[in-house]
């Protein structure tokens, strides 16, 4: 969780400024990649579910294998965002993504009302996206402020995650994962309009800013609605 504070720093900044039609086409080439994303996920997700390959993957050990295979995966992805070899390891990393999440879904799926929870986490962050994606074209001041304080944020929050871990409080993961939501959300729009005011250029580093964004918000509504809506047979 919350690996997005990894990737703070790699833009361009907004002191460059590019020209309309080539934030359009960082934008359109984001949006597209981002739809494409989730397909790798849906796979790596049913792949765990169906095969249980992650289920051993609890407390440390489960930490070490998440933390190992995102941060080599968005080293990777930082060295080949600017050849065509980007795209393929930002493909992988989200594939591993889905097996990571599958043990939430495992869980959330043992529920009777399952199924109806994962759906209500999709339609909710779709939704949050919306919202921010929104007012990433209606707010005209400068954001770029944001980033050092959200980046402090997760940071926080992925102290808390790594400690709640070992000590396994519900209290801790309620609060961790509000947190998430709100922090998230939050670099959800700060880095749109990175995008959009021409402060990122690579379509392949707003992917991933996006994604993981995303993935986050995705991971702590599903987590809020298993411990509050989980409906046991």
């Amino acid at each position: 969780m919350n690996d997005r504070v990894t990737t703070l720093d790699t833009s361009t900044g907004y002191g460059q400024t590019l020209p309309q039609a080539e934030r359009q086409r960082v934008l359109r080439n984001t949006y597209w990649l981002l739809a494409l994303s989730l397909l790798p996920t849906v796979l790596g997700a049913w792949i765990g579910v169906s095969t249980g390959i992650t289920r051993s993957l609890t407390g440390g050990l489960g930490l070490i294998v998440f933390l190992g295979g995102a941060f080599g995966f968005m080293f990777a992805i930082e060295k080949t965002k600017n050849s065509a070899a980007g795209v393929s390891v930002l493909l992988g990393f989200t594939f591993f993504m889905g097996l990571m999440l599958s043990r939430l879904l495992a869980m959330v799926l043992g529920f009777k009302n399952g199924p109806e929870l994962i759906m209500t986490a999709f339609g909710g962050t779709a939704g949050v996206f919306f919202v921010m994606a929104s007012l990433a074209t209606v707010i005209k001041r400068d954001l770029s402020g944001m980033g050092k304080f959200l980046f402090v944020g997760a940071l926080v929050l992925m102290l808390g995650a790594v400690i709640n871990v070992f000590v396994g409080s519900s209290t801790g993961m309620l609060v961790i994962s509000v947190a998430a939501i709100g922090i998230f959300s939050a670099y959800m729009l700060y880095d749109l309009k990175q995008i959009m005011d021409g402060g990122e250029t690579n379509y392949i580093s707003a992917t991933l800013a996006l994604y993981l964004d995303m993935f986050n918000v995705f991971q702590s509504l599903l987590a809020l609605l298993g411990i509050f809506g989980g409906e046991r047979d």
